[in-house]
């Protein structure tokens, strides 16, 4: 959209800029022939102008190639600008001030195009000049010399009048314009902002009043094993929370500092089943590094079960205990690699995904298929240890399956 009204301010900026000069050329031709007095080359050099630049303007309503009615009417200029230079004075006359209307046409247009003219019009006045040293036979100044100072006067308004009263209103146009198109951009990116803050903070509400409502359930409860249920779906559900509220107080509303996010969701699972009265030493080791929404929930749900299961099958009652986290990049550019466990009692080999009952270690390694990553259970440290690598995962959440 941006792109297209790019183009249509430049193809508005050249119609009127070819309008104008071919009247312009067409009323100084007119001037030169019955108030200067100038009756060879020049004024016919206007006319021819004029007549080229119009019809090349008529033809762009057919072609519609704007870049082509644009180097046309360029090289036209170029060429009729050489040639009144050269008849009226060459490097003396002030009409050679209109070269640089060519450049900064051209940077109007493009950079590329306006490099292009600027350093054409280097070498056009380099040679202008040693023309008029050499004083070349067959070129001369058709401007009777009671005539030099008005054809010169007017040369210049000419030149003022397409640089100031043409390209200055539309250039001073065209950036009101997208002044106006930026601040209405950046104000419609502010209220996004504020919108996508609300819904992180009524989703996070939300889920803290399922975790409530959980937590409620879990006390009218006897069966004991119903209520560890319930603990650990309400610590689920936290450690969702968790994440849209870092989300909503971040400046970032795309990504969470992760190293912070671990250090509280593990602060919070040890305190909710070990007790405030805990024995639990937690080693981060977690690089510097911000992680979207999409990776960042299935990747702490995947800490959370971790930390669970250490924290009531690997470390169990009161007893000493130690859990490690690292988060570092892979050899891949994409990959992460999370080495997290616990140096407690650990768990048979031959308890699998497939054949235990425990949904936490399930759901570990569903998560790590979540995030395209692999899982290896590291056998030369005591507890329970995984090596888990995984990518992150962009704007494509899947369910948990």
């Amino acid at each position: 959209m941006a792109h297209q009204q790019r183009l249509k301010t430049k193809k508005n900026l050249i119609l009127k800029v070819n309008y104008i000069s071919s009247a312009l050329s067409l009323v100084f031709g007119f001037i030169c022939i019955y108030f200067l007095k100038i009756t060879e080359v020049i004024p016919y050099v206007f006319f021819l102008f004029s007549i080229i630049n119009l019809a090349n303007t008529f033809a762009f309503k057919k072609h519609q190639n704007l870049s082509l009615m644009y180097n046309v009417t360029s090289l036209v200029t170029l060429f009729s600008c050489i040639i009144i230079t050269l008849f009226s004075g060459g490097i003396n006359s002030a009409f050679i001030f209109v070269l640089g209307l060519v450049v900064f046409a051209g940077y109007v247009t493009t950079k590329r195009y306006g490099e292009v003219y600027l350093y054409c019009a280097f070498i056009i006045v380099t040679l202008i000049y040693f023309q008029s040293i050499l004083n070349l036979p067959y070129i001369r100044n058709v401007v009777p010399e009671d005539s030099k100072d008005l054809f010169n006067f007017i040369s210049i308004l000419f030149s003022l009048y397409i640089l100031g009263g043409v390209f200055g209103k539309i250039l001073v146009k065209t950036h009101y314009n997208l002044y106006k198109s930026k601040m209405e951009v950046e104000q419609k990116v502010r209220e996004k902002e504020t919108l996508i803050k609300e819904v992180h903070h009524r989703v996070k509400n939300n889920l803290q009043t399922v975790s409530s409502l959980l937590s409620l359930q879990a006390r009218n409860m006897k069966d004991e094993e119903m209520k560890k249920m319930i603990k650990s779906s309400q610590n689920r559900v936290n450690s969702m929370a968790m994440v849209h509220e870092m989300l909503y107080m971040r400046e970032d509303l795309s990504k969470i500092e992760y190293k912070s996010y671990v250090e509280e969701l593990s602060d919070y699972l040890v305190r909710s089943i070990k007790g405030t009265d805990n024995r639990i030493k937690v080693a981060i080791d977690i690089i510097d590094i911000n992680l979207g929404i999409d990776t960042a929930i299935p990747l702490g749900l995947l800490i959370n079960e971790a930390i669970t299961n250490s924290l009531k099958y690997g470390i169990k009652d009161n007893g000493e205990g130690e859990i490690s986290i690292a988060l570092k990049k892979g050899q891949e550019d994409q990959d992460y690699v999370l080495n997290i466990g616990d140096n407690g009692d650990g768990y048979e080999e031959s308890i699998t995904p497939q054949t235990t009952t425990s949904l936490g270690l399930k759901l570990i390694y569903n998560l790590t298929r979540q995030l395209q990553g692999s899982i290896l259970k590291d056998a030369s440290k005591k507890g329970t240890n995984y090596i888990i690598t995984f990518k992150e995962i962009g704007q494509n959440f899947q369910p948990i399956a």
